[in-house]
């Protein structure tokens, strides 16, 4: 099993895409490195064979195609409403979605992928402190991830209120994440939910 970080490269020619798409990566995958490069150029100067993911916008495709083409199951296109020629069967996040489609496409392909064994064995860390999350504070992260108020927790588990919100206090801290979002991320990550 392979213990390093999981290195991600961004190529695009668009900035702000890219600042962007590393903001969201590197909440998704927070052990990952994650480089943001301009040109195929910079990609093979940083050991091409060495990346996790390559995510790539359209030109770079077109131009590169033959290498992205071999490695279509580490690739990812960054597409719009235009599709550039013979990209069939590569996988794609469509750029003008909203944050939330991008985190869950993002989603999505990690986890097809890593169910198939398409990454050699690769596994999300576990951080020493999930690993104390008792079997009570699983549940209440799982219905925290699910929508529900601290009250719907409450009666859901037949625990007093006060309970709850000591159980998310604990995960916050334990975790080191206080978003929602960041917790929904961490339970589809680790396998506590599905990301449907």
């Amino acid at each position: 099993m392979n213990n390093a970080a999981p290195r991600i490269a961004i190529l695009t020619v668009n900035t702000l895409t890219g600042l962007g798409l590393r903001t969201i990566i590197e909440k998704i995958i927070p052990m990952a490195e994650v480089c943001l490069l301009r040109s195929f150029d910079e990609v093979q100067q940083a050991r091409a064979d060495g990346f996790f993911h390559y995510f790539i916008d359209s030109q770079t495709f077109i131009e590169h195609g033959e290498f992205f083409g071999r490695n279509r199951h580490k690739t990812i296109l960054l597409t719009s409403s235009v599709q550039p020629p013979h990209a069939d069967g590569m996988h794609r996040i469509d750029i003008g979605g909203t944050e939330e489609q991008i985190v869950r496409d993002i989603l999505r392909l990690h986890h097809g992928a890593h169910a198939h064994g398409m990454h050699g064995g690769l596994r999300m860390p576990e951080p020493a402190a999930a690993q104390s999350l008792t079997p009570r504070e699983r549940e209440v992260l799982v219905l925290v991830t699910q929508g529900l108020m601290n009250k719907e927790i409450a009666d859901r588990l037949n625990i007093g209120l006060t309970t709850v919100i000591s159980h998310r206090r604990n995960i916050s801290e334990k975790l080191g994440i206080k978003s929602v979002s960041g917790l929904t991320i961490y339970a589809v990550m680790h396998g506590y939910v599905d990301i449907n």
